[in-house]
């Protein structure tokens, strides 16, 4: 999967993230000063109850300093709860929305990007590595912020009771610092690399999970266990980093600030020894020591999240850097109500540089007629016809609808006027009825039913218990080949197209079966362009052209009847499932 490597910015959070949320953040910032505010009531409570209250015995006092501190302790209170309903929602909300977007535009990528992307990959970066901008738009900046403010103030508060010793405190503190940003500057690429492992891991367990038939039936449950077991001591080993590295920093935290501590001890009782300092005030400064070491402690953790953070926005900027199929600087013809008529103009393609899978190919499709494209495995017959869906472009050379270069179409315009049904049959989990109208939702009961008779899908509903209704399971898995092959036939009905594509669309039906359907599709092919792929050569006897497709190049081209006479590639074909 190419992706862009570039990270995600302050800069670009700032506006992009941040900024547009500024409203909730700054209701957050406001309450978590409010909330900080109101904590340094206790140690200067204290230093009044010691100082002033009981060697007086004044309960006058005693009383207002008991209300303040209380007073103090209930709007720390409510104002957690508010910061809790405002940004942590928020931060919700904000995952959701980018999931939606990454979402959006993942599936708007050119086909190419997802030949070399695995689908449990996919799902982890939309699903996964959005979650850390909670802890920028939630309540981890905003405490963030909220202590340095804590840590300033009582770090002006610390040098009104004692300078000396508010210098040797911050010798540590400093110390700390320049590890900090040392560490965090280790960890953030641990971190981009624990989504890249997570996303592999989940990416083979989407697989396993998905062909557990094809798991059971060459008895190789021990063989994916073991590879998953890789994939998760990967991961393990991975987060065994990050978590030395955040440890390493906590303790350093814990040392420094220890050390701090004890000076402080030995330096506070000195100077009360000397009469330079009274209980009050020590008690006030090993009070306010801690409520500027607790922020900084955790800063730490709250670092770690931050840095996790933008890990996570790195790999969705990634993401999102990715050119979409449909670019409208390039793509900007809209298609009104079109004819049919595709033409190649000397069209090559390749999937990967220097090796060509398509090499100058010519033909036109008039408007209402069937084109047959017939060859061995891997001549390029599939490939012919994504061209034809725009799913790929020509390296070289021209492919265009009704004269218009394809590549410059818009797709919306263009699709919306494409039917396909491909070799993959493809089928969503849910009903009968919710496959078939997947391409027109707003689709009237008399156009379902059309649909529904006309590629004989009630033969078999019509002894469903719930008929239409009936789940089918993950991928149709409850239906049997040319059930599914049915579905998807009716579907591409329902879709009314101008083009059609049909690839192998007979592949997975029995014989019976496969005689109702070809009546269906000589109805559904009347005044459509369409394309058909088939190995089962009498499917298409009634092609207005057969092309014949070997390596990549047009070898033969003509009705059926033409190319048997000619006795060349196609008739060989023909004769050779004639034998079968």
């Amino acid at each position: 999967m190419t992706e862009n490597k570039s990270k995600a910015s302050l800069k670009s959070v700032f506006k992009t993230i941040i900024w547009p949320r500024r409203k909730y953040i700054f209701t957050g910032l406001f309450l978590i000063i409010i909330s900080r505010l109101s904590g340094l009531v206790l140690p200067w409570a204290s230093k009044y109850l010691v100082d002033d209250v009981i060697p007086s015995s004044d309960f006058e006092l005693l009383k207002w300093l008991i209300v303040a501190v209380v007073i103090s302790v209930t709007i720390q209170s409510v104002t957690s709860f508010g910061l809790t309903q405002i940004l942590s929602v928020e931060a919700q909300n904000l995952i959701a929305k980018l999931r939606v977007e990454v979402q959006a535009h993942i599936i708007r990528l050119p086909i190419r990007f997802f030949d070399n992307a695995k689908t449990g990959e996919l799902v982890s970066r939309v699903m996964t590595d959005v979650e850390g901008v909670r802890n920028l738009v939630g309540t981890g900046l905003a405490q963030m912020v909220g202590g340095i403010l804590t840590s300033l103030i009582s770090l002006v508060l610390l040098i009104y009771i004692s300078p000396k010793m508010t210098l040797y405190v911050l010798v540590p503190v400093v110390i700390f610092g320049v590890i900090s940003l040392k560490a965090f500057g280790r960890i953030r690429p641990i971190f981009r690399e624990r989504g890249k492992i997570n996303a592999d891991v989940t990416g083979r367990l989407t697989e396993t999970l998905g062909g557990i038939r094809v798991i059971k039936g060459f008895n190789a449950e021990d063989q994916e266990t073991k590879i998953f077991e890789s994939g998760v001591n990967r991961l393990f080993l991975n987060v065994k980093s990050s978590l030395t590295a955040t440890s390493f920093v906590t303790s350093a935290a814990t040392f420094l600030l220890g050390l701090a501590s004890a000076g402080i001890m030995g330096i506070g009782g000195y100077m009360i020894m000397q009469d330079q300092l009274t209980f009050g005030d020590f008690l006030a400064f090993t009070l306010l020591l801690g409520f500027m070491i607790a922020p900084i402690l955790q800063m730490s953790n709250i670092g770690s999240q931050l840095t996790e953070a933008f890990a996570g926005l790195d790999r969705t900027q990634e993401l999102m850097n990715i050119p979409l199929e449909a670019d409208p600087t390039t793509r900007n013809i809209v298609l009104p109500q079109i004819k049919g008529r595709v033409a190649f103009e000397n069209v090559h393609f390749e999937y990967e540089s220097g090796t060509e899978i398509i090499k100058g190919v010519d033909f036109v499709a008039e408007p209402g007629t069937v084109t047959a494209l017939v060859g061995s495995s891997g001549s390029g017959k599939t490939t012919i016809s994504g061209l034809v869906a725009s799913f790929l472009n020509p390296s070289k050379g021209l492919v265009t609808v009704d004269g218009q270069d394809l590549s410059k179409v818009d797709l919306n315009s263009f699709r919306r006027q494409l039917g396909v049904v491909l070799q993959d049959d493809f089928l969503f989990e849910g009903t009968i009825r919710e496959n078939i109208m997947f391409p027109r939702p707003d689709a009237s009961e008399e156009l379902l039913q059309e649909a529904v008779k006309s590629a004989y899908v009630h033969q078999f509903t019509d002894h469903f218990e719930k008929g239409l209704e009936t789940v089918i399971g993950e991928r149709g898995v409850k239906l049997s080949g040319g059930q599914r092959q049915r579905l998807a036939i009716a579907r591409a009905i329902l879709a009314d197209p101008r083009i059609l594509i049909l690839d192998e669309a007979t592949s997975n039906l029995d014989a019976e079966s496969e005689h109702f359907i070809q009546s269906s599709l000589k109805s559904l092919m009347e005044g459509r362009t369409t394309f058909v792929i088939a190995h089962r050569l009498s499917t298409i006897r009634q092609a207005d052209q057969i092309l014949v497709i070997e390596k990549g190049k047009i070898v033969e081209r003509g009705r059926h009847d033409e190319l048997i006479n000619i006795n060349g590639r196609y008739h060989d074909l023909y004769n050779f499932q004639a034998r079968i």
